[in-house]
């Protein structure tokens, strides 16, 4: 709708994840690294957390996307699946034949290991969402590394989450898998220097030729509202380009997105589109400067009230210090 306005050719901030609108902070390049590096150092098991829509899946999709063909991989996107299920849907990923029962597929699972070992190639199994994955499964899951024997481990397998996903693993029974992750990677949401190279990337790859469409001010608000998530920059960004348009500014500045996080923002929610920070900052502001005024009035008070008691304790303090 208001893209004829801004000049632009696409939605420059559009929710679905487009590998042609890809935007890598210093902390994404970093995780993908350690991604990569734990297929290629044979780590084993390798554990990706990050909180809801600081582009975990994305990352992923990427990761995948620059695999070499001797990597088979297998993406799990909803876990929630009893470990029958699970083995099935694995074993159809993995092109191995038709799953009929568990001893079968491990007969199977072990074979493809041994030929992977001899073809020098590599499995990945990918799990995300792993957060909602109950204790059995994720003991299920750390056997198949089991069947690596002799030290050929060509199987990698990442767990990919939410910061809950660490409450889990600490479950007593998960000792043995907890033991096995060889490599833990965090991440972290943007930075206030990635939220502004974020907005005018994503301006600039939707065609825009002036990427000074947010002002300075609401790129800051912008960021201390969302907290830095790429999710939440997004839905916020689209939602003021539609304010502006609609109020026919060029510029999208602090009142429209003040304006947009009002109508975004849920009662008691302080996790997305919130203000709180900013009306606590401006809070702190106001009590320092009325802390100052009070104390001035207090002095001056003094001064012109009370002259006889100042010159009676500025005469007093000359004496002592005379005298030492």
């Amino acid at each position: 709708m208001y893209k004829q306005y801004y000049g632009l050719q696409r939605n420059p901030f559009e929710l679905t994840p487009d590998s042609e609108v890809l935007f890598l902070s210093e902390v994404h390049k970093e995780g993908l690294a350690t991604l990569k590096y734990g297929i290629i150092s044979n780590k084993g098991f390798l554990l990706l957390t990050g909180g809801v829509g600081t582009g975990k899946t994305t990352l992923i999709n990427v990761l995948v996307k620059s695999l070499k063909p001797s990597v088979k991989v297998c993406v799990l996107s909803n876990p929630i699946l009893a470990a029958s299920e699970f083995l099935y849907f694995l074993a159809s990923k993995l092109g191995l034949p038709n799953f009929e029962n568990k001893v079968k597929f491990l007969q199977d699972f072990s074979e493809m290991l041994q030929k992977s070992y001899e073809d020098d190639s590599k499995i990945l199994v990918i799990i995300d969402e792993a957060h909602v994955l109950p204790v059995e499964l994720l003991e299920e899951i750390r056997l198949l590394s089991n069947l690596s024997g002799d030290g050929h481990n060509v199987l990698s397998i990442f767990l990919v989450g939410q910061p809950e996903l660490l409450d889990r693993l600490a479950h007593e029974r998960l000792l043995p898998l907890r033991q096995r992750i060889g490599i833990r990677f965090h991440l972290d949401t943007f930075t206030r220097e990635d939220t502004e190279q974020y907005i005018h990337f994503r301006l600039n790859k939707a065609g825009a030729v002036n990427t000074g469409l947010f002002s300075e001010e609401a790129v800051r608000l912008i960021h201390l509202t969302t907290h830095g998530n790429p999710r939440l920059i997004n839905i916020l960004s689209d939602h003021a380009l539609l304010s502006g348009f609609a109020q026919e500014k060029l510029t999208v500045d602090e009142a429209i997105i003040t304006e947009c996080v009002n109508e975004l923002h849920l009662p008691g929610d302080t996790a997305t589109f919130d203000l709180l920070p900013l009306s606590q900052d401006k809070g702190k502001k106001k009590r320092l400067v009325l802390v100052c005024v009070v104390l001035s009035l207090m002095m001056l008070t003094v001064i012109f009230v009370f002259p006889d008691q100042l010159r009676s304790i500025g005469t007093t303090i000359s004496k002592f210090l005379y005298k030492h």
